[in-house]
């Protein structure tokens, strides 16, 4: 991408998509549709309709570290793969560090933003959401295409690592802020599975002590687009009151669905926020970790 192309590094919509392709850019779009109890289903949605020429990407594949043996960069359900190990899948599907990234998913960004901050965690800066999914794609009746997809083309060159323009922390760090009045560990988790009332997934039932509760979904609006910016910041100043969101952590059940969180402060203008991987699987695996519930 030359310098006089413009990028979109947070929200995009189908008509600047579009748009983008309309121009000739090199534009990749990756679909990142997925169902937590049901694997399969992902791929079978993304056969049944998806943007035309959208690359699947599985969250249990590409986008996180499973098996015996698999380096990984975090702990908890979903672990990270390493930098190196998923920039070459990246290489892998043809993608380039001069692209832009369109991520997205038929389920209000509970999986697409992974994608996104791992773009963003290789040092990747032009990646964006589109706003409001497949959804709004289909509703501004923009090209689909159905039935299975050809293979993707490795690139020529292999995708290159830059400094992250993200911050990944651990349970360690967690742990080692937790009755610091300077930070703030927000959940973003449905409010049931925070207090502790019920907890379908993990060993244990409960929070990280001292954590602040904003389900991801709080950041999508009625129309299924991301809330406007004023609104989330007006939303985040509630939750955090005195706190500085500069030392804000975020966290989920496997680290996934915290990205809304993250993106809607970058996009309230509250700055780039930490995340913490491994979440709260990882969290309550070790038992010596306090847990609160309530």
């Amino acid at each position: 991408m030359t310098t006089s192309t413009p990028h979109y590094s947070t929200l995009i919509s189908p008509e600047e998509l579009q748009t983008l392709r309309a121009q000739g850019q090199t534009v990749m779009v990756f679909d990142c549709s997925f169902e937590l109890m049901n694997p399969v289903a992902g791929p079978a949605q993304f056969d049944e309709v998806r943007i035309a020429g959208a690359v699947y990407t599985h969250l249990d594949t590409a986008l996180s570290a499973k098996g015996a043996g698999v380096a990984t960069a975090s702990g908890g359900r979903h672990p990270l793969p390493t930098r190196e190990h998923f920039a070459q899948w990246l290489t892998s599907v043809g993608f380039t560090n001069g692209m832009q990234a369109v991520v997205y998913d038929r389920q209000g960004v509970n999986y697409c933003g992974r994608l996104w901050w791992m773009l963003r965690w290789l040092g990747h800066q032009a990646v964006a959401v589109l706003d409001g999914g497949l959804q709004a794609w289909q509703a501004a009746g923009l090209p689909t295409e159905s039935g299975p997809a050809p293979a993707p083309s490795a690139a020529a060159q292999a995708f290159a690592l830059h400094e992250p323009l993200v911050r990944l922390v651990d349970a360690s760090h967690v742990q080692a802020t937790l009755g610091q009045p300077q930070y703030s560990v927000i959940d973003a988790r449905a409010t049931p599975r925070y207090k502790g009332e019920m907890e379908p997934i993990d060993p244990k039932a409960g929070h990280i002590p001292g954590a602040l509760n904003r389900p991801f979904s709080n950041n999508i609006g009625s129309d299924g687009r991301f809330k406007p910016a004023e609104q989330l910041r007006a939303e985040f100043a509630a939750l955090l009151g005195q706190r500085d969101a500069a030392h804000v952590i975020h966290h989920c059940g496997s680290g996934v669905s915290a990205v809304p969180n993250v993106l809607a402060m970058e996009i309230a203008g509250l700055g780039t926020p930490a995340l913490y991987a491994g979440s709260w699987s990882d969290w309550c695996s070790d038992a010596s970790r306090p847990v609160a519930q309530g």
